[in-house]
């Protein structure tokens, strides 16, 4: 018998999330507040599938049946009989907390919650529930069907058994897992990336060199696929800045205190890729 996933968020993470799973032959509910949300949910992952029908990854009876296991709802109750939730919404801690309260009084008792959060603690998001213990974090990485990695984060009440589950779910769906013992804010992941934009944003902002020569150098000298740069125009400054300002707040780390170039840039609303330019011009 398939097993039922319920995803809440139909963006960018949550299709990828819904497209590696359908494949991987879970049944999936996607959820979000507007069809309109969820139409262009769908069509990504739709074009998604596409794309590896053209290069041979994927033939195409396999994407049929992948997309005929993908529901589509503007409804939370339809997450009722999901053997597993992820949560992969807006990073704001008001709007987690909000739907796991709703979603602890709606679940099986055996079902595990998951955030897709990069940044919020998952002790704070687990503490609107009644079921702490079987709270814990899946943070995949964008874009979903071509990222290898799963960051699972263990809550302050995340019990053995429910960190065994998350990982199993998402090894299924094809990825490596890390672990994250203690349930820092912003884990291994987004530190260490906040850290490096952080550093790479203070000297550009001082005119110690280019955004290009910063990411060259990254790229060159250390391996890097992408400078921090251009990946903060890739991931949004506005999502990153977001990030560090979390980061910053739960520690009190110096080194996560964002510049005032990226709280500029994002006033001035140079966001990155999306907005069509941010430390560079698309």
């Amino acid at each position: 018998m398939a097993r039922k996933l319920a995803v809440i968020g139909a963006g960018l993470m949550g299709s990828g999330i819904a497209q590696v799973s359908a494949q991987a032959g879970w049944d999936v509910v996607l959820r979000d507040v507007t069809d309109e949300a969820l139409r262009r949910g769908t069509d990504a992952i739709r074009a998604s599938y596409d794309k590896f029908v053209a290069k041979g990854k994927l033939d195409a009876e396999a994407a049929e049946q992948a997309l005929a296991r993908i529901t589509t709802t503007t409804e939370l109750d339809a997450a009722a009989d999901a053997d597993v939730v992820v949560e992969a919404v807006f990073e704001k801690i008001e709007v987690k907390r909000e739907i796991f309260r709703t979603l602890d009084g709606l679940v099986k008792d055996e079902t595990i919650l998951a955030s897709n959060t990069s940044a919020i603690p998952i002790t704070k998001i687990a503490a609107a529930t009644e079921r702490p213990e079987r709270v814990v974090g899946t943070h995949f990485f964008s874009p979903v069907p071509m990222m290898q990695l799963c960051e699972l984060v263990r809550g302050y009440k995340t019990s053995d058994e429910t960190l065994a589950a998350a990982r199993e779910f998402a090894e299924g769906v094809g990825k490596t897992c890390i672990v994250v013992n203690r349930d820092v804010a912003g884990f291994v992941t987004t530190r260490l990336i906040s850290a490096l934009v952080v550093e790479a944003a203070k000297l550009y902002e001082s005119g110690v060199a280019t955004a290009e020569d910063i990411d060259t150098a990254c790229k060159l000298g250390f391996g890097h696929a992408m400078g921090p740069l251009a990946t903060a125009d890739l991931t949004g400054v506005d999502i990153l800045l977001h990030a560090t300002e979390n980061i910053y707040t739960e520690s009190q780390d110096e080194k996560f205190a964002p510049p005032e170039i990226m709280r500029r840039m994002v006033d001035a609303g140079d966001i990155g890729r999306k907005s069509g330019g941010g430390f560079y011009h698309y």
